[in-house]
């Protein structure tokens, strides 16, 4: 449950929220709890409300409330991976079915979950350009009751107008879900636009240093919050104790990663955008980008993560992934060093052949926090 603080600066609740000093030795760092079960004082007398660690582990309460206070959610929950997170969500608010809108550019994990296993269960799904909001409308049906929106989207970088898909979407009386993954809450507020729910890969931005995997829901509202709780303990997967003391640690740097994330991501961003081989750059912070106004009107800054095409097609853009040196080859994103992958090949090999298919000569940079000239340096050698 999220604790009311008197202090509102996201820097300082980085650091703060839900770190409170153990009363037991004063250590400033809350301890790993790596424990199973809990002595009772009499049957039913618990200390603290905690039982089993599948149902609360200290631990994992105190990145919980650090991730409520974050995003500005009533109720915060970890769990032990994005998907894993994502799957206890759709579980929890949707029936056979229903009906959710998703992006047409999603993550491939998303998409897969959405694809090849909810809908056996007979929740059916549509997909839209979550930026263009009469598409958007075009594709809700009475049975409704999920918008979908990831923004910046992997891994073409679009931008969705929340506060726009918040209205659509409580006008339809659904409920507006927010992947906050790209942007982190350092640099988006999503609640505060008006989403229902937040989801994160905290394997990403969050712990930041390619260490741990796990992921995040934050509810606005208490009642959806109790409804998700139910449901993650009744379901179990869990963010286990050291993982959750990993992302916690993470989290007290997250506001000058991201500040560094950003900068660099917009030299590497302009660079691209004047290279003779490249066809096309999709960064937000760039001022062409289709989306630059609004990211700028809800985004602090725009991010690390930047996505570019090449001359030459599918092989060329193998190439270039191959031939890189200090952005390493790998998936995943949002640690301090610099990644680099090919999508279709990657990360959204899952959407081959259907609408969210991503472009065959499309190179994705997770860009770190090394120094900038080293990583300009990097793609020219890798673009040849």
């Amino acid at each position: 449950m999220s604790h009311q603080h008197s202090f509102h600066n996201l820097e300082t609740l980085a650091i703060h929220a839900g770190n409170t000093a153990d009363p037991l030795t004063g250590a400033v760092v809350p301890p790993i709890y790596q424990v199973s079960t809990y002595k009772q004082d009499g049957v039913g007398g618990l200390r603290g409300g905690y039982e089993y660690s599948r149902s609360a582990n200290p631990t994992r309460t105190a990145l919980e409330e650090n991730l409520a206070a974050l995003e500005g959610g009533r109720r915060g929950l970890a769990f032990a991976s994005g998907l894993a997170a994502e799957d206890a969500l759709l579980r929890t608010l949707l029936e056979p079915g229903d009906h959710v809108v998703i992006p047409n550019d999603a993550y491939g994990g998303t998409f897969r979950l959405f694809a090849k296993v909810v809908a056996r269960w007979g929740v059916e799904w549509s997909v839209a350009d979550t930026s263009d909001a009469a598409a958007v409308r075009a594709a809700l049906t009475p049975r409704t009751k999920l918008i979908w929106v990831e923004t910046p989207s992997n891994p073409l970088l679009g931008i969705t107008d929340i506060a726009v898909l918040a209205e659509i979407a409580h006008s339809a009386n659904a409920l507006l879900v927010v992947d906050n993954t790209f942007a982190s809450p350092y640099l988006q507020q999503p609640i505060a636009l008006g989403a229902d729910i937040v989801v994160h890969s905290l394997t990403k931005y969050m712990g930041g240093h390619s260490d741990v995997v796990g992921g995040a829901l934050i509810a606005a509202d208490a009642e959806v919050g109790e409804e998700l709780a139910y449901h993650q303990n009744a379901m179990g997967a869990v963010a286990g104790p050291f993982d959750s003391w990993l992302v916690l640690r993470g989290i007290k740097t997250l506001p000058v990663r991201m500040d560094r994330h950003s900068e660099n991501a917009g030299r590497v961003a302009e660079m691209l955008s004047r290279h003779p081989k490249v066809t096309e750059v999709l960064y937000p912070g760039l001022p062409d980008h289709p989306g630059h106004e609004i990211a700028a009107k809800q985004m602090k800054s725009f991010g690390g993560m930047v996505s570019f095409r090449v001359r030459g097609g599918e092989e060329a853009a193998v190439e270039v992934c191959n031939r890189a040196e200090l952005f390493t080859l790998g998936e995943s994103l949002g640690g301090v060093e610099s990644l680099i992958e090919h999508p279709g090949r990657m990360t959204h090999a899952s959407v081959a052949g259907s609408a969210l298919e991503v472009p065959a000569d499309l190179v994705r940079l997770s860009v770190g926090i090394e120094a900038a000239d080293d990583l300009l340096a990097d793609l020219q050698r890798a673009l040849g």
